[in-house]
């Protein structure tokens, strides 16, 4: 039996691609797992011209965007060495167009990363990773 059946099934009649599911499951867990750890939940898949935020929190007096890596297996590396350089500058230039859209008030932001490992349809794993990375250069906020 495919352990991803019960996804499948419940998305109806337009299944999506299995990485696509396994994506938003990923989303949830990280999500999940964040609140309970006390960040406070502001959006989830904020697009912009220039990319996507999987999700923004916000903690105490700093905004955090949430780069979610879901993976079913890490033989090779782990989750996070998916985020190089080129995904740090299009998270950074993504995270400033959000920060335009509430008129860039003075508050800190950092940018995290959540691995979610998964096994036979579920969640295994989900670790977080603070202040994965800064603002790369030339971008700066604040």
């Amino acid at each position: 039996m495919n352990p991803w059946r019960w996804f499948w099934q419940r998305l109806g009649p337009n299944p999506q691609p299995l990485h696509l599911l396994r994506g938003r499951l990923g989303e949830r867990a990280a999500k999940r797992y964040l609140r309970r750890q006390g960040l406070k939940y502001l959006a989830a898949n904020f697009r912009s011209k220039r990319g996507e935020i999987d999700l923004v929190f916000r903690e105490a007096d700093c905004l955090v965007f949430v780069e979610v890596k879901t993976r079913s297996r890490e033989d090779w590396t782990r989750p996070a060495a998916a985020v190089d350089g080129a995904k740090r500058r299009l998270l950074s230039q993504t995270g400033l167009d959000y920060l335009k859209l509430l008129r860039q008030p003075p508050i800190r932001v950092r940018f995290d990363i959540v691995e979610v490992l998964l096994e036979q349809g579920g969640v295994r794993e989900v670790r977080h990773l603070p202040n994965a990375f800064s603002l790369t250069a030339p971008y700066r906020y604040g």
